[in-house]
Order: C-alpha cells, then sequence, then structure tokens
C-alpha cells in the first residue's frame, strides 16, 4: 500500500460535543436534523453519515433526490432522509417507494405525489413549504389551502409530515425586519392550517443562525446544517449567543476536520541562513527545520479533486452559512 503525503480525519468525538451541544440548546422536545448536502458540506457522506448515526443523528436532510440516494447507500441505521429541493417527477415514485420525505412548494409537485403513492400503495410523505418572504419557493396562502384540502380528502395518498419555511438570512440582524416578518407569516399560515383542522405535523423554520438568534423559530424541529460541523454561521451569532450567556467552556463548537501530514526530514540550520526559495525567511538563530511533503501539488490535486461539486469544507462553510 501507498501512503498518502498528507489526509484529513473527522473527529468523531469532535461531533458528539458540537450534537450534543446543540441539542441542549433546542430543548429534548425539539428534533435535530442533520443537513447533509452538498456531500456533508465537504467532509464525505460515506464518512459522515455513520459517524453521526452513531452520535444519535437520526434524521437527515439533503438537497436532491440523488443526495438522497447517496445518503440512503450509506446509512447503518433506520434514519429518515428529507428532500427540500430538486425531485423530478420521475423521481417522486422512487422517493414514496423509499419511505421518503419530500417538500412540496407547488401544487404541481403535490398532484405527483398523489399519482406515485396511488402507482406505489402507501402514502407519500410530504412537508408544504410556506412562501413567507423570501421569493425563491414556496406556496402561496392560496395554494397552501388547496394543498391543505387535497391532503384532508386524500389521507390514503398524502401524509402531512411537515410544514416549513426557509429564513432569508437569519445569520446577521441587518436582515431582523425581514426575518421577524417572516416568522409572523408562518405563524398566520399555521393558524389558517388549523382553522381546516390540518394540526398533526412538525412545524420547522429554523436554521443554525436562526436557533441561536431566533429560538423562538425552532418549532419541532431545527434543521443543522454550519453550525453542526463546528463552524458559526457568523462570528454576530456568535456574539449574541455569549451575550445572553452562553459563555460556558462547554458551550463551543469543534471543527470536525483536521488535516494531518508526516516528516520526511530533519536538519539543523545555522543561524543567518535563508531557507528554501529566494529570501522569504531566514534564521535568526541556529534552527530546527522540518520538511512536510505537502505543496503546490498538494493544493492543486485538492482543487481538481473538488472543483466539480464545490464541496470542499471552506467553500461550503462559505456559501452555506446564510442557507443552513
Amino acid at each position: 500500500m501507498i501512503d498518502s503525503s498528507s489526509w484529513l480525519e473527522i473527529s468523531e468525538s469532535a461531533y458528539r460535543k458540537n450534537f450534543r451541544f446543540l441539542k441542549r440548546h433546542i430543548g429534548q422536545d425539539v428534533a435535530f436534523c442533520s443537513i447533509v448536502k452538498a456531500n456533508a458540506y465537504g467532509h464525505g457522506l460515506a464518512e459522515f453519515i455513520p459517524m453521526a448515526e452513531r452520535c444519535g443523528v437520526r434524521q437527515f436532510g439533503v438537497f436532491s433526490a440523488e443526495e438522497a440516494a447517496a445518503v440512503m447507500a450509506c446509512r447503518t441505521a433506520d434514519s429518515d432522509i428529507m428532500i427540500m429541493g430538486d425531485l423530478p417527477d420521475n423521481n417522486v415514485g422512487w422517493a414514496v417507494e423509499n419511505g421518503l420525505s419530500f417538500w412540496v412548494f407547488d401544487l404541481g409537485r403535490l398532484e405527483a405525489a398523489s399519482r406515485a403513492a396511488a402507482r406505489c400503495g402507501r402514502p407519500a410523505r410530504v412537508h408544504l413549504e410556506v412562501e413567507t418572504g423570501m421569493y425563491r419557493l414556496g406556496l402561496s396562502a392560496r395554494s397552501l389551502g388547496a394543498a391543505a384540502r387535497r391532503i384532508l380528502r386524500e389521507p390514503e395518498r398524502l401524509k402531512l409530515e411537515g410544514v416549513c419555511s426557509h429564513f432569508a438570512g437569519a445569520e446577521t440582524s441587518a436582515n431582523s425586519h425581514r426575518i421577524e416578518n417572516q416568522i409572523e407569516i408562518f405563524g398566520e399560515r399555521l393558524a389558517s392550517l388549523r382553522r381546516k383542522n390540518v394540526t398533526e405535523f412538525r412545524r420547522h423554520l429554523a436554521c443554525s443562525a436562526a436557533a441561536f438568534t431566533y429560538p423562538k423559530s425552532a418549532g419541532d424541529m431545527v434543521r443543522f446544517g454550519i453550525a453542526q460541523y463546528g463552524f458559526w454561521p457568523s462570528l454576530e451569532t456568535r456574539l449574541r449567543h455569549e451575550a445572553t450567556g452562553g459563555r460556558g467552556k462547554a458551550e463551543k463548537l469543534h471543527r470536525l476536520l483536521s488535516w494531518h501530514s508526516r516528516l520526511i526530514n530533519l536538519k539543523t540550520v545555522p543561524s543567518g541562513k535563508f531557507v528554501g526559495y529566494g529570501n522569504s525567511y531566514q534564521t535568526t538563530q541556529k534552527t530546527r527545520i522540518a520538511a512536510v511533503p505537502v505543496g503546490i501539488t498538494t493544493g492543486s490535486n485538492a482543487a481538481r479533486a473538488t472543483s466539480a461539486t464545490c464541496s470542499c469544507a471552506a467553500c461550503a462553510a462559505r456559501s452555506s452559512a446564510s442557507s443552513t
């Protein structure tokens, strides 16, 4: 076997600490959903899913049917999988057959779910996504009413698992007015469902940032993305948490990934000598120098490996902080 010059390690103990911290924060009555889109934010599904299950996670959220299939292939427990985004109509039947739940943000998908359930002989597990002010995806008030009426008519085909929405930037107070308005609209939509006697479902609205900055939005489940991997959604989120009493030593997030290499040479260099290319470093005293076998090729190979999906940990941390 040829040894690699460097490798990444994922710390299960760090994840267990993060999971326990986040569960304590939201309370035992609120479900924990682990968001694992973008290859578990670059941590690798095959490694992350079994580790998270060993720590107690039983609910995973993905963006697409393709990601759901990847999670199914590596889960080791009877964990639930929720598809929050891309699910073509020709894949809806596959999701229903495999007992996966999925978001419905237009009536066309609800129609596809009903047809698939009739073919499969089992109900489609749906989450109704409500438009609250992000204006990307979501059912209008009128469409939500129509969806509720159909679910009531077809209980053998459509099982309402949840009612949900998505915040438009809960990690910064610059968006506070918009977020507060979303919370209010979400409450109004829930009230409209109660008036139709639709009451048995999970309410989920909060992401990592909202769990700390808008705790009233936690509902019945929090969708944790960036925080579970050890990153605060923003510096402001961390500071606001600390300002409200979260200063204990145990109340911190731990990074899961660490990069390792090995030494291939040690040598002693006299004082006043330049080390490496050019004159970038000069010893000021007798110095012990270690050579590590990583450099430009290591970085460029890693970049080539991840550029197709942009799923490296750094990119995932930057691009996903505002969404989960």
